[in-house]
């Protein structure tokens, strides 16, 4: 069976980030949550004070930080799964506040950040065997993934699925603040001048909005399996 790279795309709270983990593990492939790093760089912004009363981010400021923001990723021992670092420091935890959710994206669509975290993504890349998964991961990334996956499914589930994330974790949550964070994110995920979200043209669609854990694990594999053999 050939090594392949594959490409999973899709809407916010899709749960890409879980399938794309465990396709991983289940077939031996490194994984990279590439939205994690647009996480960090959106937590250093906050950090240094960029964004405004109104959530507008100070570009010129952001760009001029870029050359000091290193992201890596740090292996977690006990689950078995990657953390995300901002120079070298281990923020997993505080990337997935939905203070930073409602500050990601203006940062994520500004060219010279997808420009410098692309670069980084593809060089990650390079000797196949990967999961990537993100919003451009399958047009932009990696075009010549050999299996591209697009998810989706209802905005109404997929706040849902947000909120018990967040509560599972401990952390507070409002369920119609997370409904709102998840329409405006696929407003200017979609529509952003750079890397736009959009389903590549060869890319499979699966809607989980009613799948389980099981179900939609069994579909992976069998997409993988056809892709690599």
């Amino acid at each position: 069976m050939k090594k392949i790279t594959i490409a999973i795309d899709g809407f916010s709270s899709c749960g890409k980030s879980t399938m794309a983990k465990d396709l991983a593990r289940e077939v031996g492939y490194i994984y990279v949550d590439t939205g994690a790093m647009y996480r960090c760089v959106t937590l250093c912004a906050m950090r240094n004070g960029l964004f405004d009363t109104e959530g507008n981010i100070d570009a010129s400021g952001l760009e001029r930080l870029m050359p000091q923001i290193s992201v890596s990723f740090m292996l977690n021992e006990a689950t078995g799964l990657p953390e995300a670092c901002l120079n070298g420091e281990n923020v997993e935890r505080e990337i997935r506040t939905m203070e930073v959710s409602s500050h990601v994206s203006p940062v994520a669509a500004l060219p010279f950040v997808r420009a410098a975290l692309v670069a980084q993504q593809q060089r990650m890349g390079q000797e196949k065997g990967i999961v990537m998964d993100g919003r451009d991961i399958g047009t932009t990334v990696f075009p010549d993934a050999e299996l591209k996956i697009f998810v989706t499914a209802d905005a109404g589930v997929r706040a849902r699925r947000r909120y018990d994330e967040l509560k599972a974790k401990g952390m507070e949550a409002d369920l119609e603040e997370i409904l709102r964070n998840v329409e405006q994110r696929d407003y200017i995920d979609s529509h952003r001048e750079v890397s736009p979200l959009t389903k590549a043209a060869d890319a499979i669609v699966l809607d989980n909005s009613h799948m389980t854990i099981a179900e939609q694990k069994a579909w992976l594999m069998e997409r993988f399996a056809e892709a690599a053999e």
